[in-house]
């Protein structure tokens, strides 16, 4: 018999796979992804008790059937609609439809119609399995505000085509945002949130068997991997942050390293190069130095210079800055810095570090109080303050 870990993964597996079905079929995303999470929980509560059915995702599409027929019935008002709710009813488990569509579901749940935190919410609960009380732990915000995203996104999306996504850009970078807070949290007591991080590689796995031979989709996995690595060395036993040039790198996940570097030589030798890719291949270089001074900097700053190109934004030439610094010194980098036009704490934490390289101490603890100030992550604001009380 299961264990109850695996009925866990293995619903979280089915999930948009049967709510694909019950779309498909119906229409109504609203009303069929409730009724999929009643036959979930229907699911949990039965299956360790009584043993996994030899056909687990045609029990949940009967199950999540059923339990539509049950929500339209309460909707219909006139007597003459029941006949047309019979003939609704589903068709026995077997055989189950052998399409896949938890590439739809996604896509759906990252509809353009959607604000991104919208898309965010409702792809952690409809693909992701979490519940709406996690998704507001998660990142920190009531959990009437989310449930009242997701109702209103379920409600957006209602007549959206139902049809396999040719581009993955938008679900691609839902999966990114979900991930990235998860490894540094943008507020909250704790640097990390380890159940956003592992469900973002979840999905991003998922999606990767279905479309091996995407190279951003490819880079993206190895991304994560490659960066979460990292993880077990970025806090101390007292959870304070660890910047990577001061990490233990024995903690390193040696497997994970491994995964993600596969992933990313082969996403670059046979795919068109994109922005993921190129981040997955500066976190490689990162995790093949032995020690910080063994960093290959020049080939850093190399490959951000092409994601300038590919992917400008602020973040990624803050990001070259730093390698402008390790390569040609902290001058040219405060030079170029001072040409960036952007209020953030990480600007602000970049400026004091090159400032302290220079031996202008004085002015980098300024600056390493004013990242503390503008940053709403307690660890960061900790380790900032330390340094601005400590300078090098």
């Amino acid at each position: 018999m299961r264990t109850t870990p695996q009925i866990e993964d293995l619903l979280r597996d089915l999930a948009p796979q049967v709510l694909g079905v019950l779309v498909r079929r119906h229409g109504q995303f609203d009303v069929c992804e409730d009724a999929v999470q009643e036959a979930l929980l229907a699911a949990a509560q039965q299956w360790p008790a009584e043993g996994v059915p030899d056909n687990p995702k045609g029990w949940l599409i009967t199950a999540a059937g059923r339990r539509w027929i049950e929500q339209y019935r309460s909707d219909v008002a006139r007597r003459q609609r029941e006949e047309k709710v019979i003939a609704l009813t589903p068709p026995p488990p077997d055989p189950v439809p052998a399409q896949d569509d938890t590439l739809t579901i996604l896509a759906l749940c990252c509809h353009d119609s959607l604000t991104t935190a919208s898309q965010i919410a409702l792809t952690l609960r409809a693909v992701g399995g979490l519940t709406t009380a996690e998704i507001a732990r998660a990142f920190l915000v009531p959990e009437p505000t989310v449930a009242q995203r997701i109702s209103r996104a379920k409600q957006k999306i209602k007549g959206a085509k139902f049809r396999p996504p040719a581009d993955l850009t938008a679900v691609l970078h839902v999966l990114y945002l979900i991930f990235t807070e998860g490894s540094t949290a943008s507020s909250g007591d704790d640097l990390l949130r380890v159940d956003l991080t592992a469900e973002a590689i979840r999905l991003t796995r998922l999606l990767h068997r279905r479309r091996p031979d995407d190279g951003e989709l490819t880079g993206l996995l190895a991304l994560m991997l490659l960066t979460d690595a990292r993880r077990p060395a970025r806090t101390d036993h007292h959870g304070a942050l660890v910047p990577l040039a001061e990490q233990d790198r024995t903690k390193w996940d040696t497997d994970a390293i491994a995964e993600g570097t596969t992933l990313i030589q082969k996403a670059l030798a046979t795919a068109q190069i994109g922005p993921y890719q190129l981040q997955a291949a500066i976190a490689a270089v990162h995790a093949g130095a032995k020690t910080a001074d063994d960093t290959d900097w020049h080939e850093i700053l190399g490959l951000y210079e092409l994601l300038t190109v590919t992917a400008p934004g602020p973040m990624v030439s803050l990001n070259r800055i730093v390698a402008v610094a390790m390569v040609h010194g902290p001058h040219k980098a405060l030079d170029e810095l001072s040409t960036l036009d952007l209020d953030h704490h990480r600007v602000h934490a970049v400026r004091a570090h090159l400032l302290d390289l220079q031996g202008q101490h004085d002015a980098a603890q300024q600056e390493y109080e004013k990242a503390a100030k503008l940053t709403l992550s307690a660890p960061e604001q900790r380790y900032l303050r330390s340094r601005s009380r400590h300078p090098r």
